[in-house]
């Protein structure tokens, strides 16, 4: 049984920082892509970042260039989202997702993703 578990939300002062967590267990880690995406109320999911298998490629959304780096350990079968001069606006629930590796093109569409965690609240504000 896939199991994604995310950590380490919760709140913070606007500028402040965060770091997202997810344990993945029950899959191949290192042969899929991952994701995290978010999505407040009233608002479609969106992506966030996404890095491939091995670490070398990442993709992040625009609202969250320069802010935010996505990691992963594939020892731990983990993957990290570092979310820094964070804004009202990136509060959120937080997904992290997992998508069976194909090519870049497709690491920022949500559809891909097969496997799903249960999510986890950030909150901006003060």
């Amino acid at each position: 049984q896939v199991q994604l578990v995310e950590s380490g939300g919760g709140l913070v002062q606007p500028g402040g920082s965060l770091r997202l967590s997810c344990a993945a267990s029950g899959l191949p880690f290192s042969d899929y892509a991952m994701g995290w995406f978010r999505q407040a109320p009233g608002k479609e999911r969106e992506m966030v970042a996404a890095i491939s298998p091995g670490g070398g490629m990442t993709y992040y959304a625009d609202s969250v260039k320069g802010r935010f780096t996505t990691s992963r350990d594939n020892a731990k079968n983990t993957v990290y989202l570092q979310m820094n001069s964070l804004k009202p606006d990136d509060t959120a629930v937080y997904y992290c997702a997992a998508q069976p590796w194909s090519n870049i093109a497709t690491m920022p569409i949500l559809r891909r993703y097969t496997y799903w965690g249960q999510g986890t609240q950030v909150t901006a504000s003060s």
